[in-house]
């Protein structure tokens, strides 16, 4: 199931963990919310927790499998700044949630078939295929930090699809889309 995480000044995307309401993003998704708690905007590595720890950062508007949505309020449970990741935690009922299966980035091979979906543009549920075009990148995250093991792809990546789940085809989660090279 996807979560698209809507903050004041702009969207993303995301993944459902699992089914006490845990949502799965990017850092970069929520940078411009977390700021208003005096959250850094770059990625040096910090030991202190983020202080949006346990606040309210946004919403989050779960696209249910029957075409539906329900949005409810998100509250930080943790980030990894250098590593571009953020869990939120939804209130949603457990049988509203429906976490993506996961798959293992380790049986991942070089010409094999992925999917991404987002919600590039604010177009919500799209669905880009491609081919894993290389393994084990540094990826030089929005933050700034490089962040190594990513999964190259040629599926169409843009705004809006951050957070959202990189899909095996088999439908099981072996990364999150992060980041645009053009």
């Amino acid at each position: 199931m996807l979560a698209h995480p809507l903050l004041q000044q702009g969207n993303g995307s995301g993944i459902v963990w699992d089914a006490d309401g845990h949502v799965v993003t990017n850092y970069h998704v929520l940078q411009s919310a977390l700021a208003k708690f005096g959250a850094p905007a770059s990625a040096a590595v910090s030991s202190a927790p983020s202080p949006a720890i346990g606040k309210r950062v946004g919403l989050v508007t779960l696209q249910l499998p029957d075409g539906g949505q329900q949005t409810y309020d998100a509250v930080l449970v943790g980030a990894d700044r250098a590593r571009d990741l953020a869990v939120l935690k939804i209130p949603a009922a457990r049988d509203a949630l429906k976490p993506l299966q996961l798959g293992s980035s380790a049986g991942v091979r070089v010409g094999q078939l992925c999917l991404a979906i987002g919600s590039p543009f604010g177009f919500d549920r799209t669905l880009t295929t491609g081919v894993v075009s290389g393994l084990n990148r540094d990826i030089r995250s929005q933050l700034g930090s490089t962040i190594p093991g990513g999964i190259q792809t040629d599926a169409a990546i843009n705004p809006g699809n951050s957070g959202g789940p990189l899909l095996d085809s088999a439908g099981r989660l072996i990364g999150l889309n992060t980041a645009i090279f053009t």
